[in-house]
């Protein structure tokens, strides 16, 4: 693997990261707007759910995009096989 490959990747790792902290934080604050007087224990598990969330909605877009990528090299290969014969 190239370095600038290593680079890419572990910044999109770090991207990743920020992505679930966001999702955490944003949850938090909504549960203190649903409660105002929400406890600890609640906003740990808002926080707990905000960031598995934003993971899994990281993932579910990756894999989206790995699918269109996917779809147009297949595309790109049949239209290389049916113009060769």
């Amino acid at each position: 693997m190239q370095f600038h490959q290593l680079l890419w990747e572990r910044d999109m790792g770090l991207l990743d990261e920020v992505g679930k902290i966001a999702g955490a934080v944003a949850a938090v604050e909504a549960a203190e707007k649903v409660d105002p007087e929400a406890g600890l224990l609640t906003k740990g598990i808002a926080a707990v759910a905000g960031f598995e969330g934003a993971g899994k909605l990281e993932s579910l877009v990756e894999k989206k995009e790995d699918e269109k990528q996917d779809d147009a090299s297949n595309a790109q290969a049949s239209d290389d096989t049916s113009s060769q014969t």
